[in-house]
């Protein structure tokens, strides 16, 4: 026994002493007052460590207005936040000259140019806020796309269109300069001054291989020909310590064996039989060897399917069966073999992004049950060939195919029901400490009989009970976000509330939420609430087909839950009302009472 714990313990150290290769990168690190930093900030002591070197951690006041700079390039920026995420780092900081190119609205904004650092094998970086211009010189004659807004104040003309203008619109301005630049939202006016802003989120995606070092808490850096390396993280605690520690627990192992063996022996006739069924029922092959292989395998407490199983199942997703399409994936209307209809998600990508997403919708909607959410009844493995989830089927559509073209069939009593069932849900969410974040008409699915199931929580996040908001990169959809929660990068429970005063609106006037052909003012709809109800021109914002000016009872609940609507889209997210508030507010309008 002596020679083998003397063994182990000399094996240790000699490993602890032989490991002057590996790298000493903290996991963590100290910033001062401002907290602790990890990967991919680093110390400017220690650059190989990470991406971002960091200065200013000495900074004894964490509100001195010097605060830490982060090098990107050659050049340090003074930082107004950051939020670290699973797979993305976000820093965000000022642009101090485009600030005051901006502030004199100067022409030279639209020579502006922002140098993103070069992506490596470690990743790349992006802006998540940019819109794309084109400034175009008079000479050629452009004419304005559809859709799109005309600025003639310098010398140029600037075009300014949709997040998403179609193929004639880019072709009408190849002749152009193409100029990307950060804004507070979208092109909403012909003063591009409006919307732009010199608050950028800079992102840091890590590179597939380095996520997979990260994973293994490891650390990921370039060695001295740029190759990605990945290495071991330093080890707080000395290795001939840990050597002794196992050198010492070896000889008493060795001790306590001798005494193990007999006492099992004397059991063995007992208990032999028992071990051996226990096995056979637990042992087989990990699913995740064979991804596509059907079990009754459970995740996050919902059935896992397999890609064949879900291909079948919608005929190997068939385009006429095609119920939808968002911008993270298609839904196929399907039947399981138990005969279930069932609507499949099928995610456009197969990244750590998305696995993000998938995870995040898979974790939330199992925590939840509510009549008016959708239920999940299950997914794919995330070791999938596709992610895939499954839902239950909602037969009558989304409440936006309804609103366009198809308002006739949704009375206002109808209507009063979908807001205040969508408001259920809302407050449902909230008091389970979780943000929706993608409030829309289009994620608001209806059955047969217009009950509610709201839906898609991949862009959900769950806000800690002590927190009064989140710190974020904006996601959303236009006309939707909360310009607040755009502008500030804080999300709050007050966020989804004006998502859904936008929601109300809709039902309100049968009008989408962004119209890039109204005028430039009111492209969103929000906006055209605001300036109605302000102005008393509600009845030009109702819809025609509810009666608004015939039915006194249906006048009267239009109007007060018109009031509300404006309560909600408030751009000061203090003034608007929390869900609950908004739910009692509209099951009084309902009952009258």
């Amino acid at each position: 026994m002596f020679s083998v714990y003397m063994f182990i313990m000399v094996f240790f150290v000699w490993v602890g002493n032989g490991n002057g290769n590996r790298a000493d990168c903290p996991f963590w690190f100290d910033c001062g007052n401002h907290g602790k930093f990890g990967y991919p900030f680093t110390t400017v002591q220690r650059q190989d460590c990470g991406i971002w070197p960091v200065h200013g951690c000495d900074d004894q006041n964490s509100n001195s207005g010097q605060g830490v700079t982060l090098k990107i390039g050659s050049s340090w920026i003074r930082v107004r936040n950051f939020e670290m995420q699973m797979l993305v780092t976000v820093v965000y900081f000022i642009d101090d000259h485009l600030k005051n190119l901006l502030q004199s609205d100067s022409c030279e904004t639209f020579s502006h140019n922002i140098s993103l650092p070069p992506s490596s094998p470690l990743g790349y970086f992006t802006i998540n806020n940019n819109i794309t211009l084109y400034k175009c010189n008079r000479t050629l004659q452009v004419k304005t796309p559809k859709t799109f807004l005309r600025n003639t104040s310098c010398d140029y003309d600037i075009f300014m269109g949709p997040p998403h203008s179609d193929d004639e619109s880019q072709n009408s301005l190849a002749s152009c300069s193409m100029v990307q630049l950060p804004a507070n939202g979208y092109a909403v006016s012909a003063n591009p001054f409006a919307f732009l802003t010199a608050d950028i989120p800079l992102l840091f995606h890590p590179s597939d291989e380095c996520i997979r070092c990260l994973d293994a808490r490891s650390h990921c850096h370039l060695d001295n020909q740029r190759k990605l390396h990945c290495a071991p993280r330093k080890n707080k605690s000395p290795a001939w310590k840990l050597g002794l520690i196992l050198g010492i627990g070896a000889g008493l192992c060795n001790a306590v064996t001798l005494v193990l063996i007999l006492t099992l022996r004397r059991c063995k006739w007992k208990y032999g039989g028992a071990v051996a069924r226990f096995r056979s029922r637990n042992t087989g092959a990990d699913p995740h060897d064979n991804p596509d292989m059907i079990t009754d395998r459970i995740f996050f407490g919902v059935p896992v399917f397999s890609y064949k199983e879900l291909q079948e199942a919608t005929n190997n997703f068939d385009r006429t069966r095609k119920l939808g399409e968002g911008g993270f994936g298609s839904v196929y209307y399907g039947t399981l073999e138990d005969g279930r209809e069932v609507a499949v998600k099928f995610l456009f990508e197969h990244n750590y992004r998305r696995v993000q997403q998938f995870l995040n919708e898979i974790e939330i909607l199992t925590q939840l049950r509510h009549r008016n959410l959708v239920s999940l009844y299950g997914c794919t493995s995330r070791h999938s060939r596709e992610l895939l989830l499954v839902y239950e089927y909602v037969p009558n559509g989304t409440l936006a195919y309804h609103l366009n073209g198809r308002d006739k069939l949704l009375t206002w009593p109808i209507r009063m029901q979908i807001a205040v069932e969508t408001a259920t849900a809302l407050a449902y969410l909230h008091a389970s400490d979780i943000i929706h974040r993608d409030v829309k008409s289009s994620n608001i699915l209806l059955d047969t009989n217009f009950l509610v199931k709201v839906a898609d929580f991949g862009l959900s996040r769950l806000l800690p009970s002590d927190a009064s908001h989140v710190s974020t990169a904006p996601q959303g959809t236009p006309g939707y976000l909360d310009p607040e929660y755009f502008q500030h990068y804080q999300l709050t429970d007050k966020s989804d509330v004006f998502s859904f005063g936008v929601v109300v609106v809709e039902l309100i006037s049968s009008l989408p939420a962004v119209d890039p052909g109204r005028k430039s003012d009111e492209i969103n709809l929000a906006s055209v609430a605001i300036k109605k109800i302000q102005n008393g021109k509600l009845s030009e914002l109702v819809c025609q087909s509810l009666g608004f000016e015939s039915d006194e009872e249906v006048k009267r609940m239009v109007t007060s839950v018109a009031e509300l609507a404006f309560l909600c889209v408030q751009g000061d997210r203090q003034l608007r009302p929390s869900m609950d508030e908004v739910l009692r507010a509209l099951q009084k309008i309902q009952t009258g009472i």
